[in-house]
């Protein structure tokens, strides 16, 4: 097979917000830059969020920074690194305000500001009471957002490789990340891309659930690709549910329906997070509402007739308030649950959302390794951001509306980094000889005519296993079956073989390669739940159920040679505030 090659400044793997908020910063600043995305970019997965961006703007009431990065590190159950997170809160207002003038259509209040409506954990003065911090366009926040940062990116001339896939990272032999290899999914052409700095912006992996919100596009592909260069994945046990997914559906229904004023109600018609969270109530953080849901469900409380789901009630806000403000939601609860909003409650469920952990960068986004107990060191050329980035700003869990602040503010940040290093570095490295050679191999083998496994079913295994073991709730035993399942099928993934060949765009080979890059990440989150001993945020162990500031504030490393794990403090050290010492989290 002849392999081409491409010349770039930066090469952008993935088109949603993060990839294409660093891709503007880069190309206004006169850079060359290649944008590659499986799907057209305004269909990437930030499309589907709907609730709002976190800023302290105090349009609706008082609100302040420091407010936010005390919610942020309280949410994050005190895993988040508070240099990034004091950065993030810090830096929120701006990009709103920047979004704004890119010509955003946030919703508006009768003074002209930006509309702003309450969420899950968020408060004023340390905790005290609900505040109105997410920015929104109704209910179809990510939609507006990215359209309007691709239609920047056209303006400033960026270049498009739309139903391409990324596969593999080329590293030289000093280590240096200098370009990737890709994949034309309509030909099957493999094309080396040669560039000075490569960005992961390639979101979540929630495809490794049997229930997920995530969109069919969320593979990991980004993970895979560091994974198999050799670079750890941090934090993988943490996964976020929702806790409002349509029953028997698992499509988002967003925070911001409670935001507005909707209410959980269980079986017997009882507002119930009143007993788990006195004072937030329905907008307690969200792995607290998640796992309060699943104690109703469990305690026979659940709503239907296998009493499996509980129901979100809206109706109460009149039928005005639906229109103008969650319009989206209607349509979905009418198409997904056959239910009106406006008149009868929706069924919902937890369901899997949201990837806390991933590839470790710090705060500009580049990619760091640790060195020793206490120092990291950045793999030159490569940097990671949005979802499949750990900052951490999430920590052990996420606070609604923080990931479309994450990949506004480390999206433009790592293109503000990128773009000074460019200025200095004119440069370019060559690429190794035959860089493309593991990645040919790994698609010979998917076609290979010895007998082998099915991606269909080898792919339904795997979510079945992940549902199971690693679901809201978790033990050692149910953990370690799911390991070594898991191991199982990572071997079995080694044989995947493309049945029908003549499949139009090659679907059948995307698939594989995204099966294999899931089986990746499904080891990691599985090992790294089973190692650590302790219930924080997203993490719930039946078995250890206390939080254990001594033995596991730290992150989790996991590396896939040898599937072996490692650590690394948590920095509990702001920028230029007081550090947010961890203490009981209650709402």
């Amino acid at each position: 097979m002849a392999v081409t090659r491409q010349v770039f400044d930066a090469v952008i793997v993935g088109g949603g917000g993060s990839g294409l908020r660093a891709a503007l910063q880069l190309s206004e600043a006169g850079h060359s830059v290649a944008v590659f995305s499986k799907v057209f970019p305004t269909r990437s997965h930030t499309v589907a969020a709907q609730g709002g961006v976190g800023a302290s703007l105090g349009n609706m009431q008082e609100d302040h920074w420091l407010w936010h990065m005390y919610d942020t590190i309280k949410g994050s159950d005190y895993l988040g690194d508070q240099d990034a997170i004091e950065f993030m809160c810090r830096k929120a207002p701006e990009l709103v305000y920047e979004l704004e003038h890119f010509g955003m259509p946030f919703d508006r209040n009768p003074d002209g500001t930006i509309y702003q409506r309450p969420f899950g954990g968020h408060t004023q003065n340390f905790g005290q009471n609900p505040v109105h911090r997410a920015c929104a366009a109704a209910d179809r926040t990510g939609h507006a957002l990215l359209h309007t940062l691709y239609q920047r990116n056209i303006r400033s001339q960026c270049q498009f490789f739309v139903e391409w896939m990324a596969l593999d990272l080329i590293r030289d032999r000093d280590g240096v990340v200098v370009g990737i290899v890709a994949l034309e999914m309509e030909t099957g052409q493999v094309v080396l891309f040669q560039a000075k700095v490569v960005v992961l912006a390639t979101g979540g992996a929630g495809r490794i659930y049997q229930s997920s919100t995530n969109a069919y596009i969320n593979t990991g592909d980004g993970l895979g690709m560091a994974a198999r260069a050799g670079i750890p994945l941090e934090d993988m046990e943490f996964w976020q549910f929702h806790p409002t997914g349509v029953a028997g559906a698992g499509i988002l229904i967003t925070e911001a329906v409670r935001g507005e004023g909707g209410i959980l109600l269980n079986a017997l018609g009882e507002r119930f997070m009143e007993r788990y969270a006195p004072n937030m109530k329905d907008l307690a953080s969200r792995d607290v509402v998640s796992r309060a849901m699943d104690q109703e469900i469990k305690e026979g409380r659940g709503v239907g007739p296998d009493k499996d789901h509980v129901l979100l009630k809206l109706d109460h806000l009149g039928e005005d308030v639906i229109h103008k403000r969650l319009p989206g939601i209607r349509e979905i609860a009418i198409k997904f649950a056959s239910v009106d909003p406006v008149r009868e409650p929706i069924p919902v469920v937890p369901t899997c959302h949201y990837q806390m952990g991933g590839i470790p960068t710090n705060y500009y986004g580049q990619v760091v390794v640790p060195r020793g107990q206490q120092h990291a060191e950045p793999v030159p050329g490569l940097y990671a951001i949005g979802e499949c980035a750990c900052v951490s700003v999430h920590g052990a869990n996420r606070l609604g509306t923080n990931s479309l602040l994450d990949l506004l503010v480390f999206g433009k940040s790592a293109g503000d980094h990128i773009s000074a290093w460019l200025k200095t570095h004119p440069e370019q490295r060559d690429l190794p000889r035959q860089a493309e050679t593991l990645s040919l191999a790994r698609l010979r083998s998917l076609e290979s005519d010895e007998p082998g496994e099915s991606v269909t079913q080898l792919g339904a295994e795997m979510r079945r296993v992940v549902q199971h073991h690693a679901g809201v709730f978790r033990t050692e035993a149910l953990l370690s079956e799911g390991v070594d399942k898991i191991r199982v099928l990572a071997q079995r993934a080694n044989q995947l073989r493309i049945v029908d060949r003549s499949q139009v765009f090659n679907t059948a080979r995307v698939e594989a390669l995204e099966l294999q890059n899931l089986m990746i990440v499904a080891e990691a989150t599985l090992v790294s739940a089973l190692a650590r001993q302790e219930s924080r945020g997203a993490h719930a162990r039946d078995d250890y159920p206390e939080r254990d500031d001594r033995e596991w504030l730290k992150h989790s490393l996991w590396y896939r040679e040898e599937s072996r794990m490692a650590y690394k403090p948590v920095n509990l050290q702001p920028l230029t505030v007081e550090s947010f010492e961890p203490k009981v989290r209650v709402y």
